[in-house]
């Protein structure tokens, strides 16, 4: 089993910058790959980037990827998404996952967090 902890997120003007960070525990992790999602208001959530925990390999998605870094800190077993340059669009809730390298699917997810972004 996997368990994620998030926190960060809240409000920020347009423009602005926000650190989101996802704790994990419970499994070992090099055998994970980390995922940030987004999930805007009325609609399905959407991939936003992913890092492998062993080796650190990443992936951001190409709407965000000038914006937004994912990084990790081994030590506090912790994952970031980094923002910055946010807009009005990028509010929602932001939901930290975790899959079995190898596998498709996430199976274990953050509890989200929410951000927003004033004009």
């Amino acid at each position: 089993q996997v368990q994620l902890v998030q926190s960060g997120g809240g409000l920020v003007q347009a423009g602005g910058s926000l650190r989101l960070s996802c704790t994990a525990s419970g499994r070992t992790f090099s055998m994970l790959d980390m995922g940030w999602f987004h999930q805007a208001p009325g609609k399905e959530r959407e991939f936003v980037a992913t890092l492998r925990w062993s080796g650190g390999t990443w992936y951001v998605s190409d709407s965000v990827k000038d914006r937004f870094t994912i990084s990790r800190d081994s030590g506090k077993s912790t994952v970031y998404l980094q923002m910055n340059s946010l807009k009005p669009e990028d509010a929602g809730v932001y939901y930290c996952a975790a899959r079995i390298m190898g596998t498709h699917e996430y199976g274990y997810w953050g509890q989200g967090t929410q951000v927003t972004v004033s004009s």
